[in-house]
C-alpha cells in the first residue's frame, strides 16, 4: 500500500506542476482529491507496515505538500473562497 500511495503522490505532484501553468489552475480541483486519496492510502500503508516505513512517510509528505499548494493556488485564482 505504501507503493500505491507513493505512486498517487508522484502523479499528484506532476498534476500540481501542470496546474501551475496559466489558465490550467482549474486542474487543482482534480489534483486535490487525488492527493487526498493518496494521503489516505499512504497513512493506511504506513500504519500497517511491519518493516520499512520510509516510502509511506515520503508519500504522506508529498501529498500534504500538494494539498496545501493546491489550496493556496485556488485561493490565488479566486476559485476556492
Amino acid at each position: 500500500m505504501q507503493v500505491v500511495g507513493f505512486l498517487f503522490s508522484i502523479f499528484s505532484v506532476i498534476g500540481m506542476f501542470i496546474a501551475f501553468l496559466p489558465l490550467l489552475g482549474w486542474m487543482n480541483w482534480g489534483v486535490i482529491p487525488f492527493a487526498l486519496a493518496g494521503l489516505v492510502i499512504s497513512i493506511i500503508g504506513t500504519a500497517t507496515a511491519r518493516k520499512s516505513r520510509g516510502l509511506g512517510v515520503a508519500a504522506i509528505a508529498l501529498c500534504c505538500i500538494v494539498i496545501l499548494v493546491g489550496i493556496f493556488r485556488l485561493n490565488l485564482g479566486g476559485g476556492f473562497f
